[in-house]
């Protein structure tokens, strides 16, 4: 016979069973990001056949910073998966009053079965919301990097070629939360060939190509970085941007403009990296007309970038649908903490 003490000790023990997060794309395996990936393919095709896949769940929306595109998309998504959704403003919790990361998330735990953040910070602040682990937390853009936005392009680019495995890559602009993401996602494709063409002095941290070129290694791919656009003279697949001034951030030089100007991707750059104009072109928008790219390839017949922004939603749904999945829900202890 099973006692009231017993069940308590059980929930008690449920309640506190570690549960999976996304906060960098090095937090899923290969087979992992392959499945993500399907997953959104799936879901494009057929988003009716999964509109009950998260019935019952809450999915609380956290953001700091301004966006349009991913925080739509996982708003959006979990409602269209069945989900009930509470989404927080940068100025709704009682972090603004001085209570800790660490304490808000035990108590959104008790309510959430997993937590969408965009925050300033590092991995490390994002995941103190985890209230110790009980609640799974998706990392939507930190200072360190952007995986949700990879695993968009990534189901992008599926979407558009089929297969990623020997893609010719080049990225050009600052080494930002989307480049980092990039190098460590793209790397993991057997016989990729991916460069980075950023700016001297705003490159990618050293930890993040190193661990990329590991990847690249383990996968027969390539990964460079170059600082000067002349160096750079082979055709690609795809050639990406993002905007300069990087969401939340500032740069402290008053002059970057001056050295960012020779990564302005024009029509003639393009031209001469795209193999006679077959490649494609991606931002993660928002985009900055005239100063991160041109007008007219944005807007031209090589550029994916506003399917590339509408497919966040599949694939926010597929990581959505992959985390609450991943282990037993949190047990709700009920209302907790103050308001």
């Amino acid at each position: 016979m099973i006692s009231s003490g017993d069940l308590e000790m059980s929930a008690t023990q449920t309640s506190r069973r570690v549960r999976r997060s996304l906060l960098s794309v090095n937090d899923i395996d290969d087979s992992e990001m392959h499945r993500i990936l399907r997953r959104s393919a799936e879901i494009k095709s057929n988003r009716a056949a999964v509109r009950d896949v998260l019935a019952g769940k809450c999915v609380g929306v956290y953001f700091r910073a301004t966006s349009t595109r991913t925080r739509t998309s996982f708003t959006l998504g979990a409602q269209l998966l069945g989900a009930e959704t509470v989404v927080y403003g940068p100025s709704d919790l009682q972090v603004n009053t001085g209570e800790s990361l660490a304490d808000t998330g035990r108590v959104l735990g008790g309510y959430l079965d997993v937590l969408v953040v965009r925050a300033a910070g590092s991995h490390d602040a994002v995941k103190s919301l985890d209230g110790g682990g009980t609640l799974p937390v998706i990392n939507a853009m930190n200072d360190e990097e952007h995986p949700t936005q990879a695993l968009s392009d990534l189901f992008t680019l599926q979407e558009e070629r089929g297969a990623l495995d020997g893609i010719k890559f080049l990225y050009v602009g600052e080494g930002n939360n989307t480049a980092t993401a990039l190098a460590l996602s793209l790397s993991r494709f057997p016989g990729s060939e991916v460069t980075f063409l950023t700016p001297a002095g705003y490159g990618l941290p050293e930890p993040i190509l190193r661990k990329a070129g590991e990847n690249a290694s383990a996968h027969e791919a390539r990964i460079r970085e170059l600082h000067n656009p002349d160096d750079f003279k082979a055709n690609v697949d795809v050639v990406y941007t993002t905007r300069w001034q990087t969401t939340g951030t500032s740069k402290p030089d008053p002059n970057w403009r001056r050295d960012f100007a020779p990564f302005q991707v024009t029509t003639r750059l393009f031209e001469r990296v795209s193999n006679g104009g077959n490649a494609i072109l991606m931002h993660d928008l928002p985009a900055v007309r005239g100063e991160d790219v041109d007008s007219a390839l944005l807007d031209g017949p090589r550029s994916i970038a506003f399917r590339q922004g509408h497919n966040k939603l599949y694939a926010a749904m597929a990581l959505l649908e992959w985390i609450v999945e991943s282990g037993p829900c949190s047990v709700r202890q009920g209302r907790q903490g103050q308001s």
